[in-house]
């Protein structure tokens, strides 16, 4: 098909041009033809036209020069004058189709003209119209028509051009000595003429004998020639002359001096027009002849041309067809091959993709070729096929090569990020300071925020996240996981309905799921408008909904993320590098892998509402309460508790266990008995106890960290709280009440500032009472110990940039 397109295309194009250059063609003999026929016509009518008004403005202007002359001739001159109007309109209304726009525009003001030759005749009648206006007025009518006469006589045909110039100065020339006669007539009825009109004879006389002598008789044919000069040398002709001479030299302060030759020139001017009217006879005969020569010559050589066009078309699209038959059969056998070897490089392309190893060799195979230009093709497809499965090869290796080289760096990076966390852990448990915690609570929240950055690397690359949990963990400490790596953590709001537990391989994606999008919600919305996280379960599973008040998106982006969310792309890292939306493919790829459902929804608020469904096969059973016990007080199990609320006063997250850093769990610690003889730290109780040990229980003991109530606040480790601590040595304890630092006052200075830091009591006995709370909710705590929802109310904060459209 394709080759018959070929062979057909330069027949169609050489056949459209042979079409247009006929119609071009005969368009240009057509437009000829109409232009040689008006000027056989508006030549004729325009001189009859030119010769009536002439005499009539002649009479007219003797009849306003002398009233006392009889009306007659005037009147039938009139008559004569209209049948020439109505013979012209008639005559060049028609056949105007298609002509150039000069002869166009001077044909339509010609015939304008004419139109104010009733109201000239009126204000004649009327004796309300002076000389100069009527003579003026019947000029511009002549003017008119010989410019006419002129558009007529410019073609394209350069010989018929020369015939017409000859014919439209003898018309000038006759017009000129028509205003010669007219002015005359009037100065004689008058017995004067007055300067202007003596200049104006002056102007007409030079200008008739420049175009006598210089133009017409130098362009005349030989027949016109001859006849031109006969007439030079009539006596008509001499007597013009002699009057002529005679108003040359007479000054112009002399109006009355007037030649005496009235009645002479008056039978001159009637013996002369009759044979300058002959002679424009002659040159429009001729000037016809040469116009209808060139519209012959135009159709001969338009049908030659198009005659031998058409032979040329027929002959081209002969050989086309018979070479394309040729060569048809040879390249069907090269198209099989080539569309075998099509089907092929695709299927190549995908095994790579895949992660197969490709052999070049064994892969491509050579098309049999020739020596001939259609074998040099079947070569060019054979280079053209190593040369593309190679290039897919090289790039697959390097594509390969660059997601290796990321995890690898992001491995190393998340190792060393682990190591930190671990020794920040370490310096928690180690320091009681408040100022001191809140500095490591601030460098820990960083730490969870970069690791999740690394993960985002090892995920874009190709690779999964290396957390992971053995045991089930609470949903409330899934999100504050979550929380703890998101920059803006103090307006984020959870609230857990029940106390749901998720399965130990959703963990770690889930809680990167919601930190990802945590950050989108802080970092689109303005502080200090809250970010609502609300985890429930349904019939189908788990929900967790997440719902800023930012700017919102328009309805395509809402389609255009879900559609990502539903099938997520295959992303090259190269060509992603300047993508601002990498945390949502991470999001993306993440609940592929665990077939959850992510829908973006706009919010009441005028925010986003994202609506995470995690099936109900991730969702586990909360464990018995002394595995519960045991998940809670093993570092291997213990999920990451999330960032303080402003309640606790750091503002900055909570220690973390060895399992929410990704390290690999451990073997779950002994459960607490009586063989546990030592003494166990629990953090806070120190701080407590400055504080005035009022964060305990109810009872006036305080919770050990599996769940349990000491006699006198003190954390113990065995079951049965008899062994007590060893003692510490607490602040300003020792110190009289009036050596202490005092409290802050509300409304000072530094109360107001956001930097100030907590008075030590305060900060102790509210890390004291964040710990114990975690504590609680994770052990064995009754009912009514456990409140049905949790939620933190956190303060804004600054703003982080993260992915989102």
């Amino acid at each position: 098909m394709v080759l018959l397109v070929l062979a057909l295309i330069p027949s169609l194009a050489l056949a459209a041009l042979w079409g247009v250059s006929t119609t071009q063609l005969a368009l240009d003999w057509r437009l000829q033809a109409r232009h040689a026929a008006l000027a056989e016509r508006g030549i004729t009518l325009t001189g009859e036209l030119a010769a009536a008004l002439r005499e009539e403005r002649r009479l007219t202007a003797e009849i306003l020069a002398d009233p006392e002359t009889s009306p007659t001739a005037l009147r039938q001159q009139r008559e004569r004058t209209d049948k020439a109007v109505r013979a012209f309109r008639s005559g060049t209304g028609s056949g105007t189709t298609g002509l150039h726009g000069e002869l166009r525009d001077a044909l339509a003001r010609a015939r304008d003209e004419l139109r104010v030759l009733p109201e000239v005749r009126e204000d004649v009648d009327d004796r309300i119209s002076t000389q100069p206006v009527v003579f003026g007025s019947f000029t511009l009518m002549i003017d008119s028509a010989l410019k006419f006469t002129d558009a007529l006589g410019n073609t394209d045909n350069g010989a018929v051009s020369v015939r017409a110039q000859p014919l439209t100065d003898l018309m000038w020339a006759g017009e000129t000595l028509a205003r010669e006669d007219a002015v005359l007539t009037r100065g004689w009825a008058a017995g004067h003429l007055d300067k202007t009109e003596r200049s104006d004879l002056v102007e007409w006389i030079g200008a008739q004998q420049y175009l006598f002598e210089d133009r017409i008789a130098s362009r005349l044919p030989e027949a016109e020639a001859a006849f031109h000069h006969d007439t030079t040398l009539m006596d008509a002709w001499r007597t013009k002359t002699v009057v002529e001479q005679t108003l040359l030299q007479v000054p112009l302060t002399e109006p009355e001096d007037l030649p005496r030759e009235a009645g002479r020139w008056r039978e001159a001017m009637e013996e002369l027009q009759p044979r300058l009217q002959e002679l424009t006879g002659r040159l429009a005969a001729d000037f016809n002849r040469a116009n209808a020569d060139s519209v012959r010559d135009l159709m001969v050589r338009m049908v030659a041309a198009s005659a031998i066009g058409l032979g040329a078309v027929v002959v081209v699209i002969a050989l086309t067809l018979w070479l394309t038959g040729s060569l048809r059969q040879r390249i069907l056998a090269l198209r099989d091959e080539a569309a075998r070897l099509e089907t092929e490089l695709p299927a190549v392309v995908e095994r790579l993709q895949r992660g197969e190893d490709i052999d070049v060799d064994a892969e491509v195979r050579e098309v049999p070729h020739g020596d001939d230009e259609l074998g040099r093709l079947g070569q060019a497809l054979n280079l053209a096929r190593r040369s593309a499965v190679e290039t897919a090869v090289r790039e697959t290796e390097q594509h390969r090569g660059f997601e290796r080289l990321l995890q690898r760096i992001a491995r190393r990076t998340q190792l060393l990020i682990g190591l930190q966390l671990k020794k920040l852990d370490e310096m928690e448990r180690r320091h009681e300071d408040p100022e001191v915690l809140e500095g490591l609570f601030d460098l820990d929240h960083l730490a969870a925020r970069l690791r999740r950055y690394e993960e985002n690397l090892v995920i874009l690359g190709g690779g999964q996240p290396q957390r992971r949990w053995r045991r089930p963990v609470p949903v409330l400490d899934v999100l504050r996981s979550a929380l703890g790596e998101v920059q803006d953590y103090r307006r984020i709001q959870i609230e857990v309905q029940g106390r749901p537990w998720l399965s130990e391989r959703a963990v770690g994606p889930v809680a990167h799921i919601l930190a990802e999008l945590m950050e989108n919600a802080t970092a689109f919305s303005k502080p200090p408008n809250p970010v609502e996280a609300r985890a429930g379960l349904v019939g189908r599973g788990l929900v967790v909904e997440i719902e800023d008040r930012g700017l919102g998106m328009e309805p395509e982006e809402y389609d255009r993320l879900n559609a990502m969310m539903a099938e997520p792309p295959r992303m090259d890292m190269m060509s992603r590098a300047d993508d601002a939306r990498l945390g949502l493919y991470v999001v993306a790829r993440l609940a592929a892998g665990l077939a959850l459902t992510l829908e973006f929804r706009p919010s009441v608020f005028g925010g986003t509402r994202v609506i995470v469904m995690i099936p109900a096969e991730l969702v586990a059973e909360a464990p018995e309460p002394d595995a519960g016990a045991d998940a809670g007080a093993s570092g291997s199990g213990d999920a990451a508790a999330g960032p303080r609320s402003d309640a606790d006063g750091g503002g900055a997250p909570a220690a973390r266990g060895t399992a929410e850093r990704g390290e690999p769990a451990g073997p779950p610690a002994a459960p607490a008995g009586p063989s546990a003889d030592l003494p166990r730290r629990s953090r806070g109780q120190a701080a407590a106890a400055v504080a005035g040990g009022g964060s305990g229980t109810p009872d006036g003991g305080s919770r050990t960290p599996d769940g349990r109530t000491g006699a006198d606040g003190a954390a113990v480790n065995g079951a049965g709280g008899g062994t007590r601590p060893l003692p510490r040595r607490v602040r300003q304890a020792s110190l009289t009440p009036e050596l202490r630092n005092p409290p802050r006052r509300p409304g000072t200075d530094e109360d107001a500032s956001p930097h100030a830091h907590p008075a030590p009591e305060r900060s102790g006995a509210t890390v004291g009472a964040f710990q114990r709370q975690s504590r609680i909710t994770r052990g064995p705590a009754s009912e009514q110990d456990i409140p049905p929802a949790d939620v933190s109310t956190p303060q804004p904060g600054g703003t982080a940039r993260e992915d989102r459209e």
